[in-house]
């Protein structure tokens, strides 16, 4: 099969297009999935310079990706949920590859009227966004989140939910982000790069951070006592912890009711996921460098 793998960590340029790599097996709890995209990831990059060995260890050679969208080809002998033909989308691993054996129970069903090519960027990022808000900071009717770097798919994710939740949701973004940002139907826009917007903001309930570094330093002193902080990059080291609030890092875990609801919600147009760009797999590395620079928007991988 066709797929792009790593023999050793660093640059973008260690990606691999291959298109003899051995298929993967079928385990009986297992669907294979014939991939029709996968996206890039922050994680993806992080990963394959070995940035965060010690959180994803790799063994070489390695597949990197994490979403794929595609054709169930072939369902294990207990498996009952699905059947060779169908469209599903899933969080899985080594997506960067034309075919992926995932657990069934980490499958959804792609609902018809949503493109299986563009659904490829919806797991990793709709569940981080998800889980941020609703396990890390337990965003209820009636509280008040904060959502910082609102307007990358995994903010646009946290908005979404938190809202579905029934918070009231202030979102956070650059100055000149803001009309893009009130376009998320937030409760109120407030400047991350502005000092003084920052020191007016009244404590919060609970914020979701997706930036990280000195922005989610400064945010974490604006959750009141008793809220929760969740955030889904890295904070810096010392940064202040009131023993009052609860903090808490998040990795995206996989749910196929919650992935099924995201592809539902942009099936009905009640959530957006914008593609930047679409290019093929054996473009991983050129995706992998734009992706590096920032401000890119998600990128899928076509196969």
């Amino acid at each position: 099969m066709r797929a792009v793998r790593i023999y050793h960590y660093g640059g973008p340029d260690v990606l691999r297009y291959e298109d003899d790599v051995p298929e993967p097996a079928i385990r009986p709890d297992a669907v294979l999935i014939a991939a029709v995209a996968t996206s890039v990831n922050p994680i993806d990059w992080k990963v394959r310079s070995g940035a965060r060995q010690k959180d994803f260890p790799l063994t070489m050679p390695a597949i990197l990706g994490r979403d794929v969208s595609g054709v169930v080809t072939a369902v294990g002998s207990e498996v009952r949920s699905f059947r060779p033909g169908d469209r599903v989308i899933a969080l899985a691993d080594a997506t960067y590859a034309q075919v992926v054996a995932v657990p069934a129970a980490l499958v959804a069903h792609l609902p018809d009227g949503v493109d299986p090519i563009d659904a490829a960027a919806i797991p990793l990022v709709s569940l981080t966004g998800d889980q941020l808000v609703r396990v890390a900071t337990q965003a209820a009717a009636g509280q008040t989140i904060f959502v910082s770097g609102a307007l990358g798919s995994v903010g646009r994710a946290a908005v979404h939910s938190a809202k579905k939740l029934g918070a009231t949701v202030i979102v956070g973004v650059r100055a000149r982000q803001l009309d893009d940002a009130r376009r998320l139907g937030a409760y109120a826009a407030v400047a991350l790069d502005d000092e003084d917007a920052l020191a007016r903001l009244e404590a919060v309930d609970g914020v979701a951070d997706t930036v990280g570094g000195e922005v989610a330093a400064r945010l974490l002193g604006k959750v009141r006592a008793g809220g929760r902080f969740g955030y889904a990059s890295v904070l810096p080291e010392g940064a202040a912890r009131a023993a009052s609030v609860e903090v808490s890092r998040v990795f995206a875990r996989p749910d196929a009711s919650k992935l099924r609801e995201f592809a539902d919600d942009i099936r009905d147009g009640t959530f957006v996921l914008p593609i930047s760009r679409r290019m093929p797999l054996r473009d991983a590395g050129a995706a992998h460098a734009l992706l590096e620079k920032g401000g890119g928007g998600k990128i899928v991988l076509t196969l």
